[in-house]
């Protein structure tokens, strides 16, 4: 059994004194057994079937007396013990934020520990109070709770959607601002905490998108490279971008400096500018060395060019020194010297 922390002990935020006492006023004791067991009020949750066979009845049977003792329970809602302060609790948390939340947010408010166990009860009692809405976790919802005369349960449905059309239409990652404006939200907390609610969307630096985009959503080490460079808009060495992976946002940033560097090497989204320094491609790089570099410098010259002006194109593409680039230039047998200081293509 999970132990449990409630921030404060009065009766609309004791979580296990609430769920006890609302117990306790279901009379028989295998009804008691089947709420407690399919919402894994005490333990892990049951399915129909389990239950069924610990209680020697069928699992249709079980589903039939879930239902009856749900609607007994929220018919009396008013008249069970401390659940109007429990709703009422839930509801100012929810206005704070965004009259939608999901459950492990705002169980989160109630509960130090925040257990699996903990979230069980808040769903239970939010399942039971009136002015509260319940969306069951699926495919596209996390489970989710909100204040029914902002949000009913369709109401939070519909809305959630029109948010994910809107990210599909604008594209690419945006801040909530622009959501809004697509969708007619007079609130940023609001969209923002409608938009928290669903499967299909992630957040990333106060940004939003699809899920299946990496700028929102990274889900390996390239991905999350790609994030830290494209935020920092400038080239940076492999160390620095192992240190900045660490101190992100990310999920999971527990990652060597060396499986950082292979992975640098083997995106071609990368390149290599310098000694360990790594640039996007998007930024207009080109993957090669400094004498690849020279080459197509003078190829696009389409002559000879002074080594000083050499130098300063090449320095804007490589992080090198300029003594590098003059090395390549005199070392190299794809350059010619055709003047003072001036070379050209050999061939």
């Amino acid at each position: 059994m999970e132990e449990t922390q409630t921030i404060n002990q009065n009766p609309g935020t004791d979580l296990e004194k609430v769920v006890n006492d609302i117990l306790s006023t279901i009379d028989r004791e295998r009804e008691r057994e089947i709420v407690s067991r399919r919402f894994g009020l005490f333990d892990r949750r049951e399915t129909l079937e389990q239950i069924g066979e610990l209680l020697g009845i069928t699992r249709e049977r079980v589903r039939q007396l879930e239902k009856s003792i749900m609607s007994k329970l929220s018919a009396s809602a008013k008249e069970l013990p401390h659940l109007p302060d429990t709703e009422q609790t839930l509801i100012n948390h929810l206005k704070e934020m965004g009259n939608v939340a999901r459950i492990h947010d705002i169980t989160a408010k109630l509960s130090v520990a925040n257990t699996k166990i903990d979230q069980a009860r808040v769903a239970f009692l939010a399942k039971l109070s009136p002015r509260i809405s319940v969306v069951e976790d699926n495919d596209h919802f996390f489970h989710s709770i909100g204040i029914t005369a902002e949000h009913t349960e369709k109401a939070i449905r519909d809305e959630v959607g029109k948010i994910v059309a809107a990210i599909t239409k604008i594209g690419q990652p945006t801040d909530v601002a622009e959501i809004k404006k697509h969708t007619g939200h007079d609130h940023d907390h609001n969209v923002q905490a409608l938009a928290s609610v669903s499967k299909q969307v992630a957040s990333l630096n106060n940004r939003w998108g699809l899920v299946k985009w990496p700028m929102v959503n990274p889900k390996n080490i390239r991905d999350k490279i790609y994030v830290i460079l494209h935020e920092k808009g400038a080239h940076m060495h492999f160390n620095e971008i192992a240190a900045a992976i660490k101190d992100s946002e990310f999920k999971r940033k527990d990652v060597t400096t060396q499986a950082i560097h292979n992975e640098l090497i083997k995106d071609k989204r990368f390149v290599l500018i310098g000694r360990g320094i790594y640039a996007l491609k998007d930024w207009g790089y080109k993957k090669g060395t400094v004498a690849d570099v020279i080459a197509d410098v003078l190829r696009k010259e389409d002559g000879p060019l002074h080594r000083d002006e050499i130098v300063k194109r090449v320095l804007k593409t490589r992080f090198v020194k300029e003594t590098t680039i003059l090395l390549n230039l005199q070392g190299k047998s794809q350059f010619k010297r055709v003047a003072k200081a001036t070379y050209a293509l050999a061939e």
